[in-house]
């Protein structure tokens, strides 16, 4: 479904720094800044709504902005880059420990963001040693973060999350092969489909 195990994500060269704003993977975003802008704003207005003024809102809000960037580079050039990837990690961590100390069950949570991150992460990781063709290592990277913030929501939200974003995926990938869109063995970005599952079970159990 997700792109190929060897693809552009890894492999395409970049005319600037890896970790610059010019860097070749920012294109998608410094072109169509307006509608990036917009779904940046529809997204953090219903974290807003769906988390509420609570000390966890600071995590979600900047997962939102993250995801809004990762979901548009993933769709235009089937990359997730690592500059925005791999530092939600400790990101992701820190703004949700901070939080803990002031919510009921916080280190419970916290605890269960971790086993989520770790889940979620070798259930992709199982998925691209398995079928290689799947998915890239990109989703891989990107199933930890998605899974510490589901986690910290709870196993409902972790399930639904979860299941959301392959039945979302698969729904897209039947339209295509039904509308003549695709072909059936061509490989498709799953980033997108993975944030909007995740965003699913945040909004709904948040």
């Amino acid at each position: 479904m997700g792109t190929e195990a060897v693809d552009d994500r890894v492999e395409e060269p970049s005319p600037g720094p890896t970790w610059s704003w010019r860097a070749d993977w920012t294109a998608p975003v410094r072109d169509r800044p307006l509608p990036v802008l917009l779904i940046a704003v529809a997204t953090e207005a219903a974290l807003c709504l769906s988390v509420g003024r609570r000390p966890d809102l600071a995590a979600f809000l900047y997962l939102g902005l993250v995801g809004t960037l990762l979901g548009v580079i993933d769709a235009h050039l089937r990359r997730l880059p690592d500059p925005l990837t791999l530092p939600s990690y400790p990101a992701g961590m820190v703004l949700l420990g901070a939080a803990a100390p002031f919510l009921d069950g916080g280190g419970g949570r916290f605890v269960d963001a971790l086993f989520g991150l770790a889940a979620l992460w070798a259930l992709f990781a199982v998925q691209w040693v398995v079928v290689p063709s799947a998915l890239g290592f990109g989703d891989v990277k990107l199933s930890g973060v998605l899974g510490l913030y589901l986690g910290w929501l709870g196993m409902d939200a972790w399930v639904l999350g979860t299941f959301a974003m392959f039945v979302t995926g698969g729904l897209y990938a039947v339209g295509l092969l039904v509308l003549r869109r695709a072909k059936r063995k061509e490989s498709m970005p799953f980033g997108p489909f993975m944030l909007l599952g995740a965003l699913i079970g945040i909004l709904v159990h948040a």
